[in-house]
């Protein structure tokens, strides 16, 4: 059995943040983590010739915590392609026009639908601040798209945009999930949508990952799957599905909402965090990278919201072929494997590209995930976000998942990561403290 101060399980990158702060304190740390690699629901690979993101990607200059994080590590932001045409189908008819053409067609409806934004979220980062959010908790995106009264066309469009977004359906999506990510981008749509896929990082995710994993003394261990945590009064003790245990005082859990209920947790997690778990989270489509044939001109495009690919962008284009990223809405309508179904997929958005390879991972099947960015359903932030943030005993959960600002990106993880770790130093500051004047009775 090893034990240490602390045990960080989930080495993505609130884990990784956590996992640093607590080591560099000077507590003994362990990371666990289930996979062979670190960085989580974000993967650098090797694809279709070229490194690509096969997770989480972008940043901004409007994230502070990853921001301040490259810039610790002196890690520049690399600025995407700047687009010039642009397509979009509503109605079953397909448009052709450029893309600020299309930006101003989203522009006054998204106005109408974010105009309270500020109003329910008057601090950012306090998102259970207003006790007003209650009313509208309830409310879908789907229900508030169409409250707005706007012409077909654009309430489609509309609605095929924010199913980009949340990367899941509209009919169950919280409402005030579109307004935080509005809240976060000071109130602009515009900001928050090109904080949304505008920047990445120089050398991709698994750069910034592996300079805060190095920047730590913590003992990372990999392919330890976890079975069971059982705490105590002394603390806790983890068992993986191969029988190796590690013991330690506290512990952060740092992995995807969805699969928090996997884990035999004793005593039981309290009936509010293992019911958020159950339901999850609506961030449950596919990002596919797909190769075409031919130098193309930098286009994105938007598709039916029902589309099994609803939005495309050429995000590399080279001497003879143009490398295009897409999401779509349903994991299991997206074979990430298949050249012959991305062709039916790419044809029904921009007709006249031939498909040669395609490239991604289903983070819907990936037992260690489950789900793709960080998306709330309706209830989730007045019923579970603070209970979710409550510690229970010696342990504390962490991720993008219940991140009080960014939620869904991996500023949200990091902040969640460097709270997590300081209130478990508190913890185990206390906790000495405690075992302190318990030897002092004792003599």
């Amino acid at each position: 059995m090893e034990t240490s101060d602390v045990i960080v399980i989930g080495a993505g990158f609130a884990g990784l943040t956590a996992a640093r702060e607590l080591s560099r304190s000077g507590y003994g740390t362990i990371l666990l983590e289930a996979k062979d690699r670190i960085a989580g629901r974000t993967h650098l690979d090797e694809r279709l010739g070229r490194n690509l993101e096969l997770g989480g990607t972008w940043v901004h200059w409007t994230q502070p915590y990853v921001w301040a994080e490259m810039g610790r590590y002196g890690i520049k932001a690399l600025a995407g392609p700047e687009f010039t045409k642009a397509f979009w189908t509503v109605g079953g008819q397909r448009h052709e026009g450029t893309a600020e053409g299309l930006l101003e067609l989203l522009d006054g409806p998204n106005r109408m639908l974010l105009a309270d934004t500020r109003r329910y979220f008057p601090m950012p980062w306090a998102p259970l601040e207003n006790p007003d959010i209650a009313d509208i908790d309830q409310l879908t995106l789907a229900e508030a798209i169409d409250q707005l009264g706007l012409p077909e066309d654009q309430r489609q469009l509309l609605r095929s945009f924010w199913t980009l977004n949340f990367n899941g359906r509209l009919d169950q999506a919280a409402y005030t999930q579109a307004l935080r990510w509005c809240a976060v981008a000071s109130g602009d749509w515009q900001l928050m949508f090109e904080a949304c896929a505008s920047f990445k990082i120089d050398g991709g995710t698994r750069r910034l990952a592996k300079a805060i994993l190095d920047d730590s003394t913590a003992e990372l261990r990999l392919n330890q799957v976890v079975a069971s945590i059982h705490q105590g009064d002394e603390g806790v003790l983890v068992t993986t599905k191969a029988g190796k245990q590690y013991a330690a005082r506290q512990l952060i859990l740092a992995i995807p909402l969805s699969v928090l209920n996997d884990i035999d947790v004793q005593p039981a997690f309290s009936p509010g965090k293992r019911a958020a778990a159950a339901r999850g989270q609506a961030g449950r489509g596919a990002k596919l990278w797909v190769k075409v044939e031919g130098r193309q001109e930098r286009f994105v495009a938007f598709g039916p919201e029902t589309a099994a690919l609803n939005f495309v962008q050429a995000e590399y284009i080279d001497q003879d072929t143009t490398t295009l990223v897409c999401f779509g809405p349903d994991a299991g309508a997206v074979d990430t494997a298949d050249v012959s179904a991305a062709q039916q997929h790419i044809d029904a958005l921009v007709p006249g590209l031939k498909v040669l390879e395609v490239a991604g991972h289903n983070w819907v099947a990936d037992e260690y995930a489950r789900s793709t960015w960080p998306m709330h359903y309706t209830g989730f932030l007045t019923r579970y976000l603070a209970k979710l943030q409550q510690p229970e005993g010696r342990i504390r959960l962490a991720g993008s998942d219940i991140a009080n600002g960014w939620g869904g990106f991996i500023d949200g993880a990091i902040e969640s990561g460097l709270d997590a770790a300081r209130r478990t130093a508190s913890a185990l500051g206390n906790d000495a403290g405690l075992h302190l004047k318990a030897r002092v009775a004792a003599v």
